[in-house]
């Protein structure tokens, strides 16, 4: 596919980066992985704004908001380990209309190459109305993990939400 041909098939698309990190909202340390997501979206041509970052507790209410915008795609960093506080697969689970469980199943599996401890992560992935919807890791490793799993497949699935025949 040419470079024209793949910006046409993403022009217009939205994209909503959501980083959930206690910490990284209380300015403790600087957010790493919310503006890798944003860039690689922004590549693929999606009009992406600055990553929100909010605490874990605001988990929920932060993806409903996130949500109402019916962004095309909203990829989550953080709160998906066993911390008593991780609760983001947990929030996301109740809004999904459908799961996908083969994207997490490939992050994890490609993570664990580097880690054993991507076998923690407890991240859900699927569909809220027409959004695609998925939790990454909080580390740079997991983050570039899920969106390799991501990238062959994204257009594709954006193409059957939308009932596009030519994908």
């Amino acid at each position: 596919m040419t470079a024209a041909a793949s910006g046409s098939r993403t022009e217009g698309r939205t994209a909503t980066v959501l980083v959930v990190s206690t910490r990284a909202a209380a300015g403790v340390y600087a957010d790493e992985t919310g503006p890798i997501i944003r860039d690689w979206l922004e590549a693929r041509g999606f009009a992406t704004g600055d990553p929100v970052v909010v605490p874990d507790a605001a988990v929920a209410e932060a993806l409903a908001s996130a949500l109402a915008g019916s962004p095309d795609v909203l990829l989550t960093t953080g709160g998906t380990g066993l911390s008593p506080d991780d609760r983001t697969p947990e929030a996301t689970a109740a809004l999904l209309d459908r799961e996908i469980p083969g994207l997490m199943e490939e992050l994890r599996r490609r993570g664990l190459a580097a880690t054993p401890m991507a076998l923690l992560t407890r991240g859900v992935a699927g569909v809220a109305g027409r959004t695609v919807v998925m939790n990454l890791p909080g580390s740079r490793g997991g983050v570039r993990d899920g969106l390799a799993v991501l990238d062959p497949i994204l257009d594709h699935l954006l193409g059957q939400l939308s009932g596009r025949r030519d994908h």
